[in-house]
């Protein structure tokens, strides 16, 4: 489809709009904000816009509609699937200078904030009055919450708190025609009409601009303990999982971390862990709540249960130091693996009792490919990272080969009852492995939401790249990334 491609008339009115400093079309702009933490991608939009109001982006998307102008809405650009990337140019519509936390409500557990608002800022906020909002993502620290909803981010705390989707109640969206909306009501439970608020979570900015959200708080725990448990096998280590759950326990996580992503990890920081010869992977198992005693009385038995399945001697984790030391590991192994070799990350999801054959499979395939992987994630919730490792495989075979790797590994995602991604989305990276999971009536009804929500198809194009357009690279925007690292 082509779209009108931005001349001095387009930009003279958006700047009439947002302000002239809020209005960037310079170079070392569109690179930066042409990527994101996917690989190597890169398509640098034609301008960058960072309204403040949601009037300001109902103006920019009125306007865009009629002008034929493709939009595609961003913020903290921490996305691994491409997502959020201008592939046809445009406008990149960043909405981090929405970034205030309008409302805590303590009365009725609720917050109100702007998506440009970073995850942890969110989650210290009303953590400092003893509330709590689950969704820890890796990268916390700097992802944004509207971001968070269009990938439907978990993390670790999503095995026993569960994901975004769970504290969103209602949003205000901007829709591609300009026209804003509220999609629910800030109550707990609504059975009036289509569920609006649910469509809009994990849309990847295809449907509209969420411009305010309101979230569902918990009362904060107040107590925790983490263990890390060695194994001398991997598939030990994820066949013990499910067996935790069977004892009847639930921790509020439970991580997996294969032996190459911690030795990496040490290697990368300044974490001090000594790692045994035999040791080929380990389980970072944390249990919270409010009572100390019964705690400790959770993690006696989940030792128990990891004895069965040959674990080593485990870490307790009895000070906040200790705690801090595994926890950072864990969340420093993307950036250990991104740092060590050129890869690819797939986001795979089974049943947690099918964990153990996933990771068997995907070795399998490994080994019938010519490639290595490095796998890690959230294994309470079946969810994991699977990091393709270039390692000394050819380019050739690199380029020719992987894909149908990776459409096997995902294949056999499905056979385990399984789908593509957990937390990751689908993006430019996963868009041509969706017959795997979707029939094509399937793929027919979600394309009919789109055209209904959008009927110009102007927002967030990157769901409708062909192999042709993702295989091709912007070697200047790619020259500077590199320049500028």
């Amino acid at each position: 489809m082509e779209y009108k491609k931005i001349n001095i008339d387009d930009v003279s009115f958006f700047k009439k709009v947002i302000g002239e400093s809020f209005v960037f079309t310079n170079e070392e702009q569109l690179v930066e904000y042409g990527h994101d933490e996917t690989e190597d991608l890169s398509y640098p939009p034609e301008v960058v816009l960072k309204p403040i109001t949601t009037n300001e982006i109902a103006d920019i998307l009125k306007y865009c509609n009629a002008e034929n102008i493709t939009v595609t809405p961003c913020g903290g650009r921490t996305g691994l699937s491409g997502g959020s990337l201008p592939i046809y140019g445009g406008v990149a519509l960043s909405t981090e200078r929405l970034n205030v936390i309008i409302e805590i409500d303590e009365r009725n557990l609720q917050a109100t904030v702007e998506p440009g608002v970073i995850n942890q800022v969110f989650r210290d906020a009303v953590s400092e009055i003893g509330l709590f909002y689950p969704p820890d993502p890796s990268s916390k620290g700097s992802c944004l919450l509207g971001g968070n909803l269009a990938e439907n981010a978990g993390g670790p705390k999503a095995v026993k708190y569960g994901v975004t989707k769970d504290y969103v109640l209602n949003l205000e969206v901007v829709l591609p025609t300009g026209e804003i909306i509220w999609t629910g009501a800030n109550v707990l439970k609504n059975a009036t009409g289509y569920d609006l608020t649910a469509l809009m979570i994990g849309s990847e900015g295809t449907l509209g601009i969420i411009t305010k959200i309101v979230f569902k708080l918990i009362p904060l725990p107040t107590k925790e303990i983490s263990m890390l448990v060695p194994f001398n096998s991997a598939e030990k280590a994820c066949e013990a999982v499910s067996a935790v759950f069977r004892a009847g326990i639930t921790p509020s996580a439970l991580e997996f971390i294969e032996r190459d992503a911690t030795l990496w990890t040490l290697k990368y920081t300044d974490i001090e862990l000594q790692i045994e010869d035999e040791i080929q992977a380990h389980l970072l198992v944390e249990v919270d709540g409010n009572d100390m005693d019964v705690l400790n009385k959770d993690c006696e038995r989940i030792a128990e249960v990891m004895e069965q399945f040959e674990c080593g001697e485990i870490l307790l984790a009895d000070s906040e130091s200790q705690k801090n030391k595994i926890w950072k590991l864990r969340r420093a192994i993307a950036e250990s693996v991104k740092s060590n070799s050129i890869y690819k990350e797939e986001d795979t999801v089974v049943p947690r009792a099918e964990l153990a054959k996933l990771l068997k499979g995907v070795k399998e395939i490994g080994e019938k490919y010519g490639f290595k992987s490095v796998c890690y994630g959230h294994a309470g919730d079946g969810n994991l990272h699977i990091n393709i490792i270039k390692g000394e495989m050819s380019d050739e075979d690199w380029n020719s080969k992987l894909d149908f790797g990776i459409r096997e590994i995902f294949q056999l995602t499905k056979s385990l009852g399984g789908t593509l991604s957990g937390e990751h989305g689908v993006g430019l990276v996963q868009k041509n492995f969706m017959d795997i999971v979707f029939s094509e009536k399937e793929l027919e009804l979600q394309k009919g939401i789109k055209q209904l929500f959008d009927p110009n198809g102007i927002l967030n194009r990157s769901e409708e790249h062909t192999s042709e357009l993702q295989s091709r690279r912007n070697l200047v925007c790619r020259l500077l990334l590199e320049k500028k690292k």
